[in-house]
């Protein structure tokens, strides 16, 4: 079996080198033009035919091997988040109001040395492998765009494999889990209509804020009520809009938040006694209420046979590195699309180091990783 890591450690200076260009330079989820440019004269360098422009800035590069098949596919995120960087670091983001604050800036860099590193070992490789390059990971659909235009169809892939780096945990920790491993996500907004007036006068009007303030209340009562102890769910409620004057009572409050499950049961459950509560809390307090819910991700759920193959050759192939069977997040992610159409399996791999202070959790404006972990993550990814 043939051993990329030492051939990535060689390129540790020119993966960093990457890693950096692509973090001052960050663009936005369909916006990646610099991005996708940028990665498709890496390609050009290491002559790699490429399929361009499919969901806008994605990028597809094939490396053929002995035979056409199997098909593997890597799948690489490449979007930025609309973020103030306030790491301090000499390669910052130059884009005001945009940052790499999630590590797609090292996953991009690991997809194309792994691409190096497959095209160098071509001769050796028994099918071909797809490198692609995904647009709007964050919430913005970029997955199923990908797929809706013929990503996984020219030719389909056998399996697919993700990867993504992970400031949870520490540089030397990999988590490889079979089943369940990231929750889907739900976008909510709940609407609630009053009659708005003065505010010194409170018997003529009919007051959103207070019935508001008790469906925030009365929702988190479903996952320690309504919820087996063995089922996991999480609904977290992160703004309330209502009003705008200290003597006015407004005629509408909005409140929007995420669920997060890992089954559908469960999902199903949660938003049906959301829908019951919201209304019955509105008919209480004389409002009207609606529930507008948008499924922004699927739970990422790992093929056990692509896992436990993958398990096998890193426990060979990278011996100091320590495999975490069991990690589960409420983060999510959407892989999981990819995963609905052909087997897969997404990695977590440590990224944070204590005593640099790359501690920083994903989405903070000071969010940084460890750069040696880079040349490992891409030979895993080869």
């Amino acid at each position: 079996m043939i051993s990329y890591l030492d051939r990535a450690l060689e390129l540790s200076d020119q993966i960093t080198g990457l890693r950096r260009e692509f973090h001052k330079h960050p663009e936005l989820g369909f916006h990646e033009v610099e991005t996708s440019s940028r990665i498709m004269s890496e390609l050009d360098l290491l002559d790699i035919p490429y399929e361009k422009g499919i969901a806008g800035t994605g990028v597809i590069g094939r490396i053929r091997g002995k035979s056409d098949s199997p098909v593997g596919m890597i799948r690489v995120d490449m979007d930025a988040l609309p973020i103030q960087e306030k790491t301090g670091l000499d390669f910052a983001s130059v884009n005001n109001g945009v940052m790499h604050a999630c590590g797609h800036d090292g996953h991009i860099s690991m997809g194309i040395l792994a691409a190096r590193l497959l095209k160098e070992n071509a001769a050796s490789l028994d099918g071909s492998v797809l490198s692609l390059f995904q647009p709007a990971e964050e919430g913005d659909g970029g997955a199923k765009r990908m797929i809706e235009e013929g990503a996984l169809a020219h030719p389909k892939p056998d399996f697919i494999l993700g990867i993504h780096l992970w400031n949870e945990k520490p540089v030397g920790w990999i988590s490889i889990k079979d089943g369940p491993l990231m929750a889907g996500a739900d976008s909510l907004e709940i609407v609630i209509k009053g009659k708005g007036g003065h505010a010194g006068l409170p018997q003529q009007v009919v007051d959103p804020v207070v019935c508001a303030a008790q469906i925030v209340t009365s929702l988190q009562t479903i996952t320690s009520r309504n919820l087996s102890p063995f089922d996991r769910a999480v609904l977290s409620l992160t703004a309330i809009q209502g009003g705008t004057a200290f003597n006015v009572i407004p005629d509408q409050v909005s409140i929007k938040g995420t669920l997060r499950t890992f089954d559908a049961q469960v999902r199903d459950l949660v938003l049906k006694r959301m829908g019951e509560i919201i209304h019955g809390t509105c008919a209480a307090y004389c409002c009207e209420g609606n529930l507008l819910d948008v499924e922004v991700t699927r739970p990422v759920d790992n093929d056990p046979i692509v896992t436990e193959r993958i398990r096998s050759v890193i426990e060979k192939q990278f011996p100091a590195l320590r495999i975490d069977s069991e990690y589960q997040t409420t983060v999510s992610e959407d892989f999981s699309y990819y995963q609905e159409s052909i087997p897969g399996c997404f990695i977590f791999l440590g990224s944070a180091n204590v005593e640099t202070g790359k501690v920083f959790s994903h989405h903070h404006p000071q969010f940084d990783f460890d750069e040696t972990v880079l040349p490992v993550g891409a030979a895993v990814l080869a």
